[in-house]
């Protein structure tokens, strides 16, 4: 069993910055391929970006590609999503999920999910 909590989210202007943080307990946190995902209202959960566990290999989402950074530190049990130059459409709840394979792009390949939190961007 993994327990992961979110935060970091709140409201920001149009072309700024948030990191999120994602804080892990429970099982070997250094197992597990970590993603973050995030549901807009009306739409279904989306794929944001992806990274294994030895921090090694990422993917992210084309739509955050070269905006979004995410990464790990396996001491400290934490996961990350660094968010620059925001837009009014990365306005969405954001979670992070915790998964056994590196098929990443789907929401059933996660075993675990955090509670979510919300990032709104202002235009």
């Amino acid at each position: 069993q993994v327990q992961l909590v979110e935060s970091g989210g709140g409201l920001v202007q149009a072309g700024g910055s948030l990191r999120l943080s994602c804080a892990a307990s429970g099982r070997t946190f250094s197992s597990y391929v970590m993603g973050w995902f995030r549901q807009a209202p009306g739409k279904e959960r989306e794929f944001v970006a992806a990274i294994r566990w030895s921090g090694s290999s990422t993917r992210y989402a084309e739509s955050v590609k070269g905006r979004f950074t995410i990464s790990r530190d396996n001491t400290k049990n934490t996961l990350y999503l660094q968010m620059n130059s925001l837009k009014p459409e990365d306005t969405a709840v954001y979670y992070c999920a915790a998964s056994s394979t590196w098929v990443v792009l789907t929401t059933a390949e996660y075993a675990y999910w955090g509670q979510g939190t919300q990032v709104t961007v202002s235009s």
